[in-house]
C-alpha cells in the first residue's frame, strides 16, 4: 500500500506508529520527549482507534518512576503498554525495566536520547541515558532520522510482541526528535498486516488473571537464582532473528534495506566509521563527498544495539578495511573505552578482522554540533602515520589534547539544496512560523524539506536560530547551517550582538526586521556586517514588521509578517500560492481564537509581501572598518574572569569556540555568584517608561517583573542631585524627607509588558508606558546609579518586608 508523504518531526513519527500498537500509555512528559506523549493524548481524545479498535488509554503519573510502575502493572494485566521519556526520567525507570525484562513483558519505551545531569544540567541530546540501560535486559533499537523513527518504531513494537523481550527504541534528542523532515507515514492497515495476532493473544492469555491465577514476583535464594536467570537466554538468542524478520517485512512493503547493521560507502573501503544516531546521516553525506573525489571510505550504522550480534556486524564490513573509528555519543569517565567501542572490539575478536586497528572517538555531548569537517577529521586521523587512538571531535581540547583539528570543512550538501537561517527571540513566533513554512513547502511541493531549531536554554526570551533546508534530493545534513542562501534577523537588537551575516553565501539574501532607512542603516550596522553585505553582493531587504504588527493589532507577534516576506524573497513557491497556503495555515492555527485574529493574520501576510523594501547597498560599505568594541566587564577577581572568559562569549553565540581550558577552573560546575548582573542583552523592542505624575508608589510593577528590571529607589535630595541628568523624583508617600525614584534597566528588559499591565496608575492613566527601546537607552544610567544608592533603615521600618511594597525596596537577588 502506498504511503502518504507528510512533513513531521521524529517525535510525531513515533507517536503515530506507536499509537497503533498501544492499549495503554502511561506517561510523565520530559523534554525533549514530551511531544510523543502529548500527541498520543490528543489522538486518544480525538477518537483515533489503534489496531485493536480502541482509543489508547492515556494515564499521566506523578513521576517517571510512577509511569514505569504503571507500565509494569499494565503489561502484567495483559495490556500492550508504551511510555516515552529521556535523560533522568529514563534512569528513574531502570528498576522497573529490570522487572519487565525479567518477566518477558513486551512493552516499548521510546526515548529521545538526552544528556544526563553531571557537572551541569543539559536538556540537550546525547546517548548517556540509553547507555545506562544496557544491563536491564531491554533490547535496544536506534533510529537516525524521522523516517527511521517511523519505520523502526514499528519494528520495535512488532518484535517485542512476537519475541517477548521489551524494547527501548531511541533516537537523538532535539536533533531527531524535533527535526522536521518530509517522510512517509505508515497506514495502520499495513501495520496490522505485519502484526503477529497470535502472539498478541498469547500475551493477553499470560496476563495475571483471577480466572487462571499464578504467583509472580517470588524470592529466590543462592541455590537457584543464577540458573533461573540464565533460562531466558533462548529468548535473547531469538530476538535478533525476529528483528530481521520484521525489518524484512518492512523492506518488502516500502522498498527499504533495514538490517541490524547497515553499511554505506565504497565496497573496497579502507577506513570505516562505526556509529549510531543522527551523526550517521552527516557521515553518509561526507562518504559521498569523499568517495566522489576518489577516496575509499565507509560507514557502518548500528541499528540493533542490544542484543549486539558480532557476526551481523562483521558480515557487513568490507574485506578491505584497515581501520575502524568508533564514535560514541557519551562519556564514561574512568572506562578503558566508551560502550559502543568496547562492543565493536569484542565483536572483532576471533573474527577475520581481528587485526584491524580500532580507534575510539567521542562526539556530540549535550547536542554539540558535529559537522562534515569533524567527520572528515576522523577519516584523516585514521589515515595518518600517528593516529590518536582515543579522540574527541567538535571541540578544542587544549588540556588533555584529545581533540582532532578540523582542516577541511567543505560544503557537502547536494547541489540544488537551499539553506535558510533565521535569528529570532524565544516566544516571538519565529520558530512556529518556520515550522509552518517547512510544512507548507514539504506538503505542497515535490521538494524534500528539513527544519531544525536551535534553542537557548532560556527558551522564552532566549535566542532561537532556525535552520531550514529545501532540495530536490533527500537531505542528510544533520548539522547547523554554516553556508546559507538566505538569512533573516527578526530582532533588530541582534545586529551588533551576533555575527548574523557571516554564514551568507555570495549573492545570497538577507532580511532585517527594522524601521531604518539607508542613512540609519549606515549608522546602525556594524562595519563588519556592512562590508560582508557589500563584498558578497548580498540582496538586502528590510521590513518594519514591528510597526506593521502594531498597526494591525498583533503587537509583538510579527512572525506572520516575516514569514510572508521570506516567501516573497526566497521564491521557492510562487508568491501568490505561498500566500494562500499561509492563510490556510493561519486559519487552522487561529480560528479557535476568533475570526478577528484570523483576519489580523491575513492582513499581516498581505503586508509582509507588500511592505518589503529592497536596500541598495552603498558602494562605500565595502570599505567599512571593523568598528566592533570588545564587550568586556571591568574589574578584577573570579567573577569578572568568569564573565569575560565564559559568559560574554556564550552570550555572543560563540560558546562553541571556547576550548576545554576555559572550564578548568569550573570543572565541578560551580561558578561565581552575581554573573546575571553582567548579562545586558537589550533584546526588547519596547520597554517601560516611568510616568512619575501617574505613580501611586504601589511597587506592583517591580514585584511582577520576572527579571528584576524595575527597581524603586528611595533617595535623599543630595542623591537625587547627584543622579544622572533628567532623573524624575517625586515625594515619597509616608516619608516626606525622601524622594521616590523608579529605575528601569532597559538592557535587562525582555519587553513582556507585565509591568504596564499590572500598573493601576492614577485615574486610569498608567505610570508605566511601553516605549521603543531606543528612546529609553539613556535611562540605563539611572538604573546603574540606583544600584549604588544605600538602602534606608527608615524605609525598612516604615514599609515591612512582608508586604508587596516593602519587599521591593530590598535588593533583588537576581
Amino acid at each position: 500500500m502506498a504511503r502518504k508523504m507528510k512533513t513531521m518531526d521524529g517525535n510525531s513519527a513515533v507517536a503515530h506508529v506507536s499509537y497503533a500498537f498501544t492499549d495503554v500509555a502511561a506517561i510523565y512528559p520530559i523534554t525533549p520527549s514530551s511531544v510523543m506523549a502529548d500527541l498520543t493524548d490528543q489522538y486518544s481524545a480525538n477518537g483515533l482507534k489503534n489496531l485493536f479498535g480502541r482509543e489508547v488509554q492515556v494515564t499521566e503519573m506523578q513521576s517517571e518512576g510512577g509511569a514505569a510502575g504503571a507500565v509494569h502493572g499494565s503489561l502484567a494485566a495483559g495490556a500492550l503498554t508504551t511510555t516515552y521519556t529521556a535523560s533522568q526520567g529514563l534512569l528513574l525507570m531502570i528498576p522497573n525495566m529490570y522487572k519487565m525484562a525479567g518477566e518477558l513483558l513486551p512493552g516499548v519505551i521510546h526515548v529521545s536520547a538526552r544528556a544526563l545531569t553531571s557537572h551541569a544540567l543539559s536538556i540537550f541530546g546525547d546517548h548517556s541515558d540509553v547507555y545506562a540501560c544496557r544491563q536491564t535486559g531491554y533490547a535496544m533499537l536506534c533510529s537516525n532520522n524521522p523516517q527511521e523513527c517511523m519505520d523502526l518504531g514499528a519494528v520495535a513494537h512488532l518484535t517485542a510482541i512476537k519475541g517477548r523481550v521489551p524494547f527501548l527504541h531511541f533516537f537523538d534528542g532535539f536533533r531527531t526528535s524535533h527535526e522536521i523532515q518530509k517522510i512517509e507515514e505508515w497506514d495502520y492497515a499495513d501495520l496490522a498486516d505485519m502484526l503477529d495476532w497470535d502472539a498478541v493473544e498469547e500475551f493477553r492469555r499470560r496476563s495475571l488473571n483471577p480466572e487462571h491465577p499464578v504467583t509472580r514476583g517470588t524470592a529466590q535464594n543462592d541455590d537457584i537464582f543464577f540458573q533461573a536467570r540464565e533460562a531466558c537466554n533462548q529468548y535473547y538468542d531469538a530476538v535478533p532473528e525476529v528483528v530481521i524478520e520484521y525489518m524484512n517485512k518492512v523492506n518488502e512493503k516500502i522498498g527499504t534495506n533495514y538490517k541490524p547493521f547497515n553499511y554505506y560507502g565504497a565496497a573496497d573501503a579502507e577506513h570505516v566509521i562505526v556509529a549510531m544516531g543522527s551523526v550517521c546521516d552527516c557521515a553518509e553525506e561526507v562518504v559521498d563527498y569523499l568517495n566522489a573525489a576518489g577516496e575509499k571510505v565507509g560507514l557502518l550504522k548500528v541499528r540493533l544495539y542490544r542484543p549486539f550480534v558480532g557476526k551481523y556486524m562483521t558480515d557487513e564490513l568490507p574485506k578491505t578495511v584497515k581501520t575502524i573509528s568508533v564514535l560514541d555519543r557519551t562519556k564514561e569517565p574512568g572506562s578503558i573505552g566508551e560502550p559502543l567501542y568496547l562492543d565493536v572490539l569484542a565483536a572483532l575478536n576471533d573474527s577475520e578482522f581481528a587485526g584491524v586497528k580500532v580507534y575510539a572517538g567521542r562526539y556530540g555531548l549535550g547536542s554539540k554540533d558535529t559537522t562534515p569537517g569533524d567527520v572528515i577529521a576522523v577519516y584523516r586521523n585514521a589515515e595518518s602515520e600517528a593516529p590518536k587512538k582515543r579522540f574527541t571531535i567538535g571541540i578544542v581540547d587544549d588540556v588533555t589534547n584529545l581533540s582532532l583539528p578540523v582542516v577541511e570543512n567543505p560544503d557537502t550538501t547536494p547541489a540544488g539544496t537551499h539553506s535558510c537561517k533565521f535569528w529570532g527571540l524565544g516566544a516571538d513566533g519565529t520558530v512556529g512560523a518556520n515550522k509552518n513554512s517547512i510544512k507548507i513547502i514539504g506538503d505542497h511541493t515535490d521538494m524534500y524539506a528539513q527544519g531544525y531549531f536551535a534553542y537557548d536554554s532560556k527558551k522564552s526570551g532566549g535566542l532561537t536560530v532556525s535552520h531550514l533546508r529545501f532540495g530536490s534530493t533527500p537531505i542528510k545534513s544533520t548539522y547547523y547551517i554554516s553556508k546559507a542562501d538566505f538569512v533573516a534577523c527578526h530582532n533588530p537588537s541582534y545586529v551588533d550582538k551576533y555575527d548574523i551575516v557571516d554564514d551568507l553565501k555570495e549573492g545570497g539574501s538577507f532580511l532585517l526586521n527594522c524601521a531604518w532607512d539607508v542613512e540609519e542603516l549606515t549608522k546602525r550596522l556594524p562595519g563588519k556586517m556592512k562590508r560582508i553585505l557589500a563584498e558578497r553582493k548580498i540582496n538586502f531587504y528590510t521590513i518594519d514588521a514591528i510597526q506593521i504588527g502594531k498597526e494591525i493589532g498583533l503587537g509583538g507577534r510579527v512572525n506572520t509578517v516575516l514569514q510572508s516576506a521570506f516567501f516573497k524573497i526566497a521564491d521557492i513557491i510562487p508568491a501568490e500560492e505561498a500566500k494562500e497556503f499561509m492563510k490556510a495555515a493561519a486559519k487552522k492555527s487561529y480560528l479557535k481564537k476568533g475570526q478577528a485574529i484570523v483576519d489580523m493574520n491575513y492582513a499581516a501576510i498581505d503586508r509582509g509581501m507588500e511592505d518589503l523594501k529592497k536596500v541598495e547597498i552603498p558602494a562605500d560599505w565595502a570599505n567599512a572598518a571593523d568598528d566592533a568594541v570588545a564587550d568586556k566587564a571591568d574589574g578584577q577577581g573570579a567573577l569578572v574572569e568568569y564573565v569575560n572568559g565564559i559568559l560574554k562569549p556564550v552570550n555572543a553565540y560563540k560558546g562553541n569556540k571556547l576550548p576545554v581550558s576555559a572550564f578548568v577552573d569550573h570543572i565541578d560546575g560551580t561558578c561565581p555568584n552575581g554573573s546575571a548582573a553582567f548579562e545586558k542583552r537589550g533584546i526588547a523592542v519596547d520597554v517601560p517608561e516611568w510616568q512619575s505624575a501617574n505613580c501611586i508608589q504601589c511597587n506592583r510593577c517591580a514585584i511582577v517583573c520576572p527579571h528584576a528590571v524595575i527597581r524603586p529607589v528611595p533617595m535623599t535630595d543630595a542623591e537625587v542631585a547627584a543622579a544622572p541628568e533628567g532623573t524624575e523624583a517625586i515625594p515619597m508617600i509616608g516619608l516626606k524627607e525622601l524622594k521616590f525614584v523608579m529605575t528601569v534597566s532597559t538592557l535587562d528588559c525582555t519587553g513582556c509588558g507585565a509591568c504596564a499591565q499590572v500598573c493601576p496608575g492614577k485615574k486610569g492613566e498608567k505610570a508605566l508606558v511601553m516605549k521603543p527601546i531606543d528612546s529609553q537607552r539613556p535611562k540605563q544610567a539611572l538604573f546603574d546609579y540606583g544600584l549604588t544608592v544605600d538602602e534606608k533603615p527608615e524605609v525598612a521600618e516604615k514599609f515591612k518586608f512582608t508586604t508587596v511594597k516593602g519587599s521591593q525596596f530590598k535588593q533583588p537577588l537576581l
